[in-house]
């Protein structure tokens, strides 16, 4: 019978350590997660870096947890488009999600008619390039002189 003080004195230790256990916390807040601003602004540095990888995983990340965004779907065509082996159907799915989100999301018309380029599909890169025009002109407007100028090259080439 010796047995049973010492499986009492086991147990109060047991839910002694539980106790202690439930009250730290789980984590250091200062060591929480990234929010998706952060891995988006991590995102464009290694897009910079040309770190395709790295962007891809914060871009993924931030899609998880905001998956309506359509800045962080365009980043991520742009990831997939440009890295060394480049998958522009992916791409350009991804720049699709962007324009649902966004009809009018300059970065995503742009880079979506490149990735059609790329296709070898010349009149839809076209279309995007006429919606550019209706939503910033064609004059001031970066994004419309890039793709048109994309645009031009390519049937210089073909």
């Amino acid at each position: 019978m010796k047995l049973v003080p010492v499986l009492a004195a086991l147990a109060i230790a047991a839910a002694a350590l539980a106790a202690q256990a439930a009250d730290t916390p789980g984590s250091n807040p200062s060591a929480a997660a990234p929010t998706a601003a952060e891995r988006l602004a991590k995102a464009r540095k290694s897009i910079d870096a040309k770190d395709w990888n790295t962007a891809l995983r914060e871009l993924n990340a931030a899609a998880r947890e905001e998956p309506r965004n359509a800045d962080v779907q365009n980043l991520l065509g742009y990831s997939y488009r440009k890295r060394a082996s480049p998958d522009v159907l992916k791409a350009i799915g991804h720049y699709q999600a962007a324009l649902r989100l966004d009809p009018q999301h300059k970065g995503a018309h742009e880079y979506i008619g490149e990735a059609y380029l790329m296709e070898r599909k010349p009149a839809e890169a076209e279309k995007h390039l006429a919606e550019l025009e209706k939503i910033c002109g064609n004059k001031d407007c970066e994004e419309y002189r890039d793709l048109a100028k994309a645009i031009a090259e390519f049937k210089a080439r073909n």
